[in-house]
């Protein structure tokens, strides 16, 4: 073999682990970031990361190029859309089955009512995952229906937690949770919290709910406090601090 043959060897043998290096650091780049950032400086990435600034630099075109990282007028860095899409992919792939459906059966079998978990989708609300009452007369939605955003207790709580302004809406911020007798169908009541992701990015609402003959105002305060604890197991899993959803329910 000739010497050009040998370099080109030698080259493919070592592409691999530079490959990898390479996305070693830039993984370690986005590692960099915590909750509490808005932005960082190079000098701040370099301090976190331990690569140098032309490292960095190098690495940071890349991932600017696949939004994954942005760059602010200020020459400051900060995560880049990409992330959030990714994000989200994460949140309704397998995993968020994992983490939901155990709190959800939890749930649903200390109460022996249904439990299902909202997404918002614009301006109405989509039924994600559900787990069913053990009662044979039972308030049916089904996975992947849709239903109106500002009626119902899982509604409201997305509405309230998506910026919505008035009343219910601030209590509902206030008390991390909204009951409702009534309010979407007349024979149905409800009682919902919210669940959130890294960056107390909101995910959905946890619903607890019945037929109102069986499920009155006073079943569903007395179930507040379990489905706050739920809500905030679920948010601690997803790698968000619960704290307020933790105080929420030593409040009721």
């Amino acid at each position: 073999m000739d010497l050009a043959g040998k370099s080109a060897d030698a080259e493919i043998r070592r592409a691999p682990a530079e490959g990898v290096a390479a996305l070693d650091r830039a993984v370690a780049i986005l590692d960099a970031f915590t909750t509490a950032d808005r932005s960082l400086s190079l000098a701040e990435i370099a301090t976190r990361t331990g690569l140098y600034k032309s490292t960095i630099l190098r690495l940071a075109n890349s991932l600017l190029r696949g939004q994954l990282l942005e760059r602010l007028d200020d020459g400051r860095y900060r995560v880049g859309p990409a992330t959030f899409r990714l994000g989200a992919l994460y949140q309704r792939s397998v995993v968020a089955v994992d983490i939901l459906l155990p709190i959800m059966r939890d749930l649903s079998e200390r109460s022996w009512e249904s439990v299902a978990f909202y997404v918002r989708s614009g301006d109405v609300r989509t039924c994600l995952y559900r787990v069913e009452s053990k009662h044979p007369i039972r308030y049916t939605i089904r996975e992947g229906d849709v239903l109106p955003l500002l009626v119902g207790s899982g509604g409201r709580v997305l509405a309230a937690f998506s910026g919505q302004q008035g009343e219910p809406y601030e209590t509902i911020r206030k008390t991390c949770n909204c009951l409702a007798v009534g309010d979407r169908d007349p024979e149905t009541a409800g009682v919902s919290a919210p669940v959130f992701g890294p960056g107390r990015v909101l995910l959905g609402a946890l619903t607890l709910a019945g037929p109102s003959t069986r499920v009155d105002a006073a079943f569903l305060q007395r179930m507040k406090r379990p489905l706050l604890e739920a809500a905030a197991r679920a948010t601690r899993a997803f790698g968000e601090d619960a704290t307020m959803l933790e105080q929420a329910s030593l409040a009721v």
